[in-house]
């Protein structure tokens, strides 16, 4: 049984069950109870209106040859027994020297059993390119395609990537003769309210078809990079890595995930959309990897009062909080404090879809961004850097040695206005909040409850290292900033916070 907890976005966080990746979901015992209300709805006049067709057999006889089942087998490892498990026996006991023997042959030896899983997959090459989810074969020792003719051929794993769950394999077709294979469609294309059509190995029963409607798009699972589409096709163990069809039959998905109290479907179906797992496999087979953009930036969503506090029209983009240094941002000119509003042509509305912009972005292509920076519009060129080097830099960054600390006298200072009461960081709050040596910055000792600093979550431990864009060292220089800002009617002070080493924005409202 392998789960995949749901952590849905907005008002989806009153579900409270999982999201099970149908290869690997097992049945549940008990039942489940379904109320279904009838009622008409007369439409005067729906000249709109498409038909549900008839039929799918024809167009289901041409995909089902494109779609294909998958099994695998891998070793799973079981613990035998241990020495110190043997049972305590009476010093000469005839059966000391016995069990003695067999613990010693067997004990600690790592046993091995196949284990075998169902999934499905779809080609999309006639050279023998078939694309499944990640899960269906991650830890297979033997990869097994299994087509509509029964035709059974051994796979090879060209690539994977976990963080969107899609999977390359590559069979050799038999007689060297093409393979059928599927279209590509547009998944941006597709409407809430399309028919589709699923086809895949459900409970390892073979070809197996059933069809539904796009009932939502959008859909983010687990915080990933992916767009789910939902469909109420009905989608069940071994449906996993099995193709999306539309009307038209094309492929506009990959089958991946059920929302289920139960294990079974419950008319809760997610699918990776074809135009991103498109991308990914053909990056599979281009290089057997993923290769994601990278520009070296933390940043955080611009909430109603950081864009007032910053003179944005309205709440858009997103807020750069932290530029690696050398990174692609920093080589472009970004800064801490930029609003990014426009990323490669494309408008950038909110934090959730950025990160996805910035992942898809082809490494080592430059793409125009503009920032919101003074109170205008600034444009700049930006070299997309790949993920790997974030790591290098991390790692880089962990091995610097640290400089010794330097003695410092605490001084405090409460901001009613606020609710926080600040001070300099000394050995002390390093030592009790886990801070660095170089730590910069007013350390945050107490929040007053009810505050504007409680509404916005900050807590004792959290460094202040700038007010309305100004670094600040002292508390009494936080005080003075506020002052300042309350005399010219401000309605927020804008802080930049760290905590832990994450740093985030915050706009806290000024109380009179």
């Amino acid at each position: 049984m392998r789960r995949r907890p749901f952590r849905p976005y907005g008002p989806e966080r009153r579900w409270r069950s999982d999201v099970i990746l149908s290869g690997f979901q097992g049945l549940a015992k008990g039942a489940v109870l379904a109320a279904v209300t009838a009622f008409g709805l007369a439409l005067a006049q729906p000249v709109w209106a498409r038909e549900a067709p008839q039929s799918f057999a024809e167009l289901v006889d041409k995909l089902m040859p494109t779609v294909v089942n998958i099994t695998t087998t891998q070793n799973v490892p079981q613990q035998g027994p241990r020495l110190r498990d043997m049972p305590q026996l009476p010093p000469g006991s005839p059966f000391e020297e016995l069990f003695k023997e067999f613990f010693d042959k067997r004990g600690g030896d790592e046993q091995k059993r196949r284990g075998t899983s169902l999934g499905s997959g779809f080609i999309i090459d006639g050279e023998g390119y078939i694309v499944t989810n990640n899960h269906v074969i991650q830890g297979a020792e033997d990869i097994t395609v299994i087509l509509r003719d029964d035709t059974q051929l051994k796979a090879k794993l060209i690539g994977s990537d976990s963080r969107i769950d899609v999977a390359l394999l590559k069979v050799e077709p038999p007689n060297k003769k093409p393979l059928p294979a599927i279209k590509w469609g547009d998944s941006d294309k597709e409407r809430v309210g399309d028919w589709v059509i699923a086809i895949g190995n459900p409970f390892g029963l073979g070809h197996s078809v059933t069809a539904g409607i796009i009932s939502a798009r959008g859909r983010s699972l687990n915080d990933s990079l992916d767009d789910y589409l939902q469909t109420d096709a009905a989608i069940n163990k071994g449906n996993s890595g099995g193709p999306l069809f539309n009307a038209d039959g094309e492929v506009i998905g990959v089958n991946t995930a059920i929302y289920s109290p139960s294990g079974t479907n419950a008319g809760l179906a997610f699918s990776i959309p074809s135009n991103l797992v498109k991308q990914v496999a053909d990056q599979l087979r281009e290089f057997g990897r993923v290769k994601r953009g990278w520009i070296g930036v933390s940043y955080q969503s611009v909430t109603d009062d950081i864009a007032d506090s910053f003179g944005l029209d309205r709440a858009r983009g997103v807020l750069v909080a932290n530029v690696a240094a050398d990174g692609p941002a920093a080589k472009a000119g970004l800064k801490r404090n930029d609003i990014i509003v426009n990323f490669a042509g494309q408008d950038v509305l909110d934090l959730r879809r950025f990160p996805r912009l910035v992942a898809n972005a082809r490494v080592g292509s430059t793409v125009d961004v503009v920032v919101w920076r003074g109170g205008k519009e600034v444009p700049l060129k930006l070299r997309i850097g790949e993920q790997e080097e974030a790591d290098k830099q991390n790692a880089a960054a962990q091995g610097a040695p640290k400089k010794p600390a330097e003695p410092d006298q605490p001084v405090t200072s409460t901001i009613e206005q606020l609710g926080l009461t600040l001070q300099k960081p000394s050995d002390q709050l390093r030592e009790k909040y886990g801070l660095s040596d170089q730590q910069k910055g007013v350390v945050v000792t107490k929040v007053a409850p009810n505050s504007p600093a409680a509404e916005k979550q900050l807590q004792p431990g959290d460094v202040i290292l700038e007010v309305d864009q100004k670094p600040v060292t002292t508390p009494q220089e936080v005080t003075d900033i506020v002052a300042k800002l309350q005399q010219q009617k401000k309605k927020s002070v804008l802080l930049f916070v760290e905590r832990q080493g994450d740093p985030r924005f915050a706009a806290l409202r000024l109380t009179k």
